[in-house]
C-alpha cells in the first residue's frame, strides 16, 4: 500500500489533477500489474513474459555436449566456447550473478587420451621395428570415466584462461547426485556457491563423471523436492532451483522445442511452452553426444519452472547467433523456446499470423463486389460508432497528456476526421473493383495454349505504425481491397482506440466470413521479434519516425520492407525562377507541416540569385514563419555574419528548420541531391522548360516535381484514395503506395495437352507442320 500511495502521489504531481476518474482507474491497473510482477518474483514464481527476463539477476547457463564439443567428438569447439565466455563475462560485469553448468570434460579427455595412446603406440612400434615406418594403429574404446578424469583439469584451465581475458575470476565445482540427497552436503554446496557469487566469481559446475555411477534406466524427476541428477540438464535444473536462480538458459544444438522432431515435415518451433502441453509434442532422437535428449531437457525445464526458475532452451551452435544468443535471451528477444506458467488468454502472434493467412486466402477469392461491400460497411461503422471510438480515443489522450503537441495531434480523433476516413474508405471500395485478378498481359503461345499475367495479393502484410489510430482503418481497407491478410501493430499510446477500430474492422469482415483476415498484434512482442517471422510474413510496411523505419530495415533481414527511413527533400531555385512561385512553393513545402516526411529540409539556390530581391524575399518569408536557417559550407562562405553552419548536409530536421546551400548550376544541384538526399521528393522551380525537363529526367528520386510543392508527395493528393506509406526502395512500388503497390503478379498458362517437348527445336517444326492450317485460319 505504501508503494501504491507513493506512486499515486508522484503521478498526481505530474497529472495536476486533470481527468482524475480515468487517471485513477488506469493508474490502479498499472500499479497492480507492477506489484504483481514484483510479488511474484519475491514469492519465487517464474517470469510470465519474455520481456521480464531483463530483470533476471541470477542466471544459470547450461552448455550441452553438442555446444561444447567439436563435430568429431574428440575435442572442444573453441570458437563457440569463446563466444559463450564473452557473453557470460559481459553479463557478469553488468552486475548479474552468472553460473555455468558445462559438459565437455569427457570430450576434452578423449582428445588428450587418444593423443597419448597414439604417441605411445608409435614409440613402441618404432622401438620394436627399429625403423620409422609405422603400421596402421587403432585406438581402443576409451572408458568415459577415464576420459572425464583426464579432461576435467584441462577444461577448467581453458575456462580460466578465457575468463581471465575479461578480468573475471572462475571456480570449479564438481558434484554428484549424492551431494543433493545429503542435506549437509547440499547445504555446504549452497554455501560455497553463495560465497563465490558474493565475491563476483563465476562458478563452473559439472557432474564428477570420473566417479559418478551410470544413470539408472528408470530414474526420473521425482517431485518438487527431489530430482535425479542423471545428466547436465537435470543438474542445471536442480542447481537453478537450489540457488533460487531467476533464469536457466539451456543451450543445445537445436533452435528450441519443436512440436515434432526437427527436420520432419511441418515441424514448427514453439515460441512459448506451457505446462500441460507435453501431450502435443512428439520427441525425436537425442543429440549426437551427451546423455539426454529433448525430452530430458523439457522435463528438467518444467521441474525448474515449477520451482520458480524461468527457462529458455535455445541453439548454442548456430554460427550466426552463437555470438549473442545468451545476451539476446536476457534482453527478452524471441530466441528459442521460453517456458512460462502463465498462458495468455488470446492467441500468440504466430497463431494470429496463421489465422490471418488462412482467412486472407478466402478474402482474395471473394468477388470484388464482396470485398467492396466489406470496406463500405467499415466506413458506415466509423460513422455509426463514432461515440464509442471517440470515448476510447479520449482515454488514450488522457493517458498521453505528457506527449508532445505533434504526437497528440496525430493521436487525436474527431468527428470530422472520422467522416473524412469514411469518405476515403468508400473511394478505396470503388477502386478495388478491378484490382485482384486483372489481366496485365495475354499471349497466345500456340493453338489452344494461352499465357496470362494477372494481379494477385502479396500475402500477409505486417504494418507497424506509431501513435496514429486513423492508420488502422485506412490500411485495413487497402489490405481488404487488395485481398491481403494484415497484421497491424500500433503504438501503445493508441491502444484503446486501436482496439475499438479493430473490433469494427472484424465486424465488417464477418459479413462474408473472413473475420480473421485482419489481426491486431497487442501482445508483448517487440518489433524486432516480429521481423523474424520470415516464414509467415511477406511484406513489412513501417509507418512512423525515421528511427522506427531504420530499426525495422535493420531487423528484417529476410522480409522485404516497403518504406523510407528519411525524408530529406530538396527544393532547387533556378536562376530563371519566378518570384511569386518560389515564395509560395518554399513556404508550403517547409511551413505547412514541417514534421511530415515530404517537407523541405534543404533549399538549394543558384549562385546568380544571391543578393537579389528574390533571395531577400525568401529569407524574409522564412524569418516571418520563424524558420531557423542553417548555412551550408558554400553559403556560409558568401556571408560575413552567417547563420549557424550546418553540421551535416544529410539532415532531416522535422521542424521549422532548414539548410540553405548555394550551387552553380542545375547539374550541380542534381549531384548535390544524389549525394545528400534520400530519394524521397525533390523539386525544381524554374521557368525554363528545357532545364526543368533535364532535372525531371536525370534526378533519381521517387517523386520529382516542377514548380509544385514537395507536399504533393501524398497518396491522397495523387488520387490513390489512401496510402500505406511512401517507398524510396528500388522495388515494384516507389513513392506514395496505394492499392496497386499491394499487388504482385502470377503467370497462368492454359493448355490442351501441350508438352515442353513440342517446343524444342525439332518439336517446334513438327508442331508448326501439324497445326499450320489451324494457325493460319486463326491468323486470317
Amino acid at each position: 500500500m505504501l508503494v501504491r500511495n507513493s506512486v499515486y502521489e508522484h503521478c498526481l504531481k505530474l497529472n495536476k489533477g486533470s481527468h482524475k476518474h480515468t487517471f485513477y482507474k488506469v493508474l490502479d491497473q498499472l500499479v497492480t500489474c507492477i506489484l504483481s510482477v514484483s510479488l511474484a518474483r519475491a514469492n519465487g514464481n517464474s517470469y510470465a513474459h519474455r520481456g521480464e527476463l531483463r530483470q533476471a539477476k541470477r542466471i544459470v547457463v547450461k552448455l550441452g555436449s553438442a555446444v561444447v564439443t567439436r563435430g568429431d567428438e574428440c575435442g572442444l569447439a573453441l570458437g563457440r566456447l569463446a563466444s559463450v565466455v564473452e557473453q557470460v563475462a559481459m553479463l557478469q560485469n553488468q552486475g548479474r550473478e552468472m553460473m555455468i553448468v558445462t559438459s565437455g570434460a569427457v570430450a576434452f579427455g578423449k582428445q588428450r587420451l587418444r593423443h597419448e595412446i597414439l604417441l605411445s603406440q608409435s614409440v613402441r612400434q618404432a622401438l620394436h621395428s627399429g625403423q620409422n615406418q609405422l603400421k596402421d594403429m587403432s585406438v581402443p574404446v576409451l572408458e568415459a570415466r577415464a576420459c572425464a578424469a583426464a579432461g576435467q583439469s584441462g577444461l577448467m584451465a581453458l575456462y580460466e584462461a578465457m575468463f581471465t581475458q575479461y578480468s573475471t575470476c572462475t571456480a570449479q565445482v564438481l558434484v554428484t547426485n549424492l551431494d543433493f540427497h545429503d542435506d549437509q552436503k547440499r547445504q555446504n554446496l549452497n554455501s560455497t556457491l553463495q560465497e563465490l557469487l558474493r565475491m563476483n566469481i563465476v562458478p563452473i559446475i559439472n557432474t564428477n563423471d570420473a566417479v559418478v555411477p551410470p544413470p539408472e534406466p528408470n530414474s526420473d524427476l521425482q517431485g518438487v523436492n527431489v530430482i535425479s541428477i542423471k545428466d547436465n540438464d537435470s543438474l542445471a535444473a536442480r542447481l537453478a532451483v537450489e540457488m533460487k536462480a531467476d533464469l536457466l538458459i539451456a543451450l543445445s544444438d537445436v533452435e528450441g522445442l519443436y512440436d515434432s522432431p526437427p527436420g520432419s515435415d511441418d515441424a514448427k518451433l514453439i515460441d512459448i511452452f506451457y505446462p500441460g502441453d507435453q501431450q502435443s509434442i512428439t520427441y525425436g532422437t537425442k543429440s549426437r553426444v551427451g546423455l539426454g535428449g529433448m525430452e530430458a531437457k523439457v522435463k528438467a525445464a518444467l521441474w525448474a519452472l515449477q520451482g520458480g526458475t524461468s527457462v529458455v532452451i535455445a541453439n548454442g551452435t548456430h554460427p550466426k547467433v552463437t555470438g549473442h544468443v545468451i545476451t539476446d535471451i536476457v534482453e527478452g528477444k524471441k530466441v528459442g523456446t521460453f517456458f512460462s506458467e502463465v498462458k495468455p488468454a488470446g492467441p500468440t502472434v504466430e497463431q494470429q499470423t496463421e489465422m490471418a493467412r488462412n482467412s486472407g486466402r478466402t478474402l482474395a477469392a471473394l468477388h470484388p463486389d464482396q470485398r467492396g461491400a466489406i470496406i463500405c460497411h467499415l466506413a458506415d461503422l466509423l460513422v455509426e460508432k463514432k461515440e464509442e471510438i471517440l470515448a476510447a480515443n479520449k482515454t488514450d489522450m488522457d493517458l498521453a497528456a505528457n506527449l508532445s503537441s505533434a504526437l497528440l495531434n496525430r493521436l487525436s480523433l474527431s468527428p470530422a476526421k472520422l467522416n473524412s476516413l469514411a469518405i476515403g474508405l468508400r473511394q478505396i471500395a470503388l477502386a478495388s473493383q478491378d484490382s485482384v485478378g486483372r489481366v496485365l498481359r495475354r499471349t497466345r503461345v500456340a493453338h489452344n495454349l494461352e499465357l496470362e499475367q494477372i494481379t494477385v495479393p502479396i500475402g500477409v502484410l505486417l504494418v507497424i505504425f506509431e501513435a496514429r489510430p486513423d492508420c488502422l482503418p485506412q490500411v485495413s481497407a487497402l489490405a481488404i481491397a487488395s485481398g491481403n491478410a494484415l497484421l497491424a501493430k500500433g503504438g501503445k499510446e493508441a491502444a484503446n482506440t486501436n482496439r475499438v477500430l479493430h473490433e469494427l474492422t472484424q465486424e465488417a469482415l464477418d459479413i462474408h466470413g473472413v473475420k480473421e483476415a485482419v489481426q491486431l498484434v497487442s501482445t508483448r512482442e517487440e518489433v524486432e521479434d516480429l521481423c523474424r517471422l520470415d516464414k509467415m510474413i511477406d511484406l513489412i510496411i513501417p509507418r512512423g519516425s525515421s528511427a522506427l523505419v531504420r530499426n525495422i530495415q535493420r531487423a528484417a533481414k529476410s522480409i522485404p520492407v516497403l518504406g523510407h527511413s528519411e525524408g530529406i527533400c530538396h527544393i532547387y531555385v533556378d536562376s530563371e525562377a519566378a518570384i511569386d512561385k518560389v515564395i509560395k512553393i518554399v513556404r508550403d513545402s517547409k511551413c505547412d507541416y514541417p514534421a511530415a516526411c515530404n517537407a523541405m529540409e534543404t533549399l538549394l539556390v543558384h549562385r546568380d540569385i544571391l543578393r537579389t530581391t528574390l533571395f531577400d524575399q525568401i529569407i524574409d518569408m522564412l524569418r516571418t514563419e520563424r524558420v531557423k536557417i542553417h548555412a551550408g559550407p558554400r553559403f556560409a562562405s558568401y556571408l560575413t555574419f552567417s547563420p549557424s553552419e550546418v553540421k551535416s548536409l544529410r539532415t532531416e530536421y522535422g521542424d521549422l528548420e532548414c539548410c540553405i546551400e548555394v550551387v552553380d548550376s542545375m547539374q550541380e544541384a542534381i549531384d548535390h541531391i544524389h549525394r545528400y538526399g534520400s530519394s524521397h521528393t525533390d523539386v525544381i522551380v524554374t521557368e525554363n522548360e528545357d532545364t526543368a525537363e533535364q532535372f525531371l529526367q536525370q534526378l533519381d528520386s521517387a517523386c520529382v516535381f516542377w514548380n509544385a510543392s514537395s507536399r504533393f508527395a501524398d497518396g491522397y493528393r495523387f488520387g490513390l484514395g489512401a496510402e500505406v506509406g511512401i517507398s524510396t526502395a528500388r522495388i515494384h512500388a516507389r513513392g506514395p503506395v496505394g492499392l496497386e503497390g499491394l499487388l504482385t503478379t502470377k503467370w497462368v498458362l492454359r493448355g490442351d495437352g501441350h508438352t515442353a517437348a513440342d517446343f524444342s527445336e525439332h518439336g517446334t517444326l513438327k508442331y508448326l507442320h501439324e497445326n499450320l492450317p489451324v494457325l493460319m485460319c486463326n491468323f486470317i
